[in-house]
């Protein structure tokens, strides 16, 4: 095999089976174990690949409610903020974005009452200037990947 495009047919593998084994991938992209391993470890090194874990299901268990959290911070306290909220356990995503607010934030929450007591608890937050929450009625896609272009 060409050793052109293989790191990103491994990517593509892993995307298709993230538990697949070392020997798996190498019958699958035909190369030997050792390149396998050797791409992967390189792939990780360069932080293309930063871990491997479960895609949850978080509404299974009971967690019901997403809520999408707007927020405008106070001053030059942009990054301490957006990096308290990454802390919270219940937030999955956080982003700081342009436009009319400065971040954005993702949670996922048992119920509305466990949403309003953290909403509660940000609103008494000196480094919000104002916020907005949007609850989402239905998730079309989430967690979603894709896999790279082979050129």
């Amino acid at each position: 095999m060409a050793y052109e495009n293989f790191d990103t047919q491994l990517v593509n593998a892993l995307l298709g089976n993230g538990r697949a084994s070392l020997r798996n991938l190498a019958e699958e992209l035909d190369v030997s174990v050792t390149t396998v391993s050797n791409h992967l470890r390189d792939l990780e090194d360069a932080g293309v690949i930063t871990r491997y874990s479960p895609i949850v299901d978080y509404g299974k268990l009971g967690y019901d409610v997403t809520a999408i959290l707007q927020l405008k911070a106070e001053g030059g306290s942009l990054p301490n903020l957006a990096d308290r909220l990454s802390e919270h356990k219940q937030m999955m995503s956080v982003y700081e974005i342009t436009g009319d607010y400065d971040l954005i934030a993702v949670g996922k929450f048992r119920d509305t009452d466990d949403m309003n007591t953290l909403i509660k608890e940000l609103l008494g937050d000196a480094d919000i200037k104002q916020s907005s929450t949007s609850v989402v009625l239905n998730t079309v896609a989430e967690n979603k990947q894709f896999e790279l272009d082979i050129e």
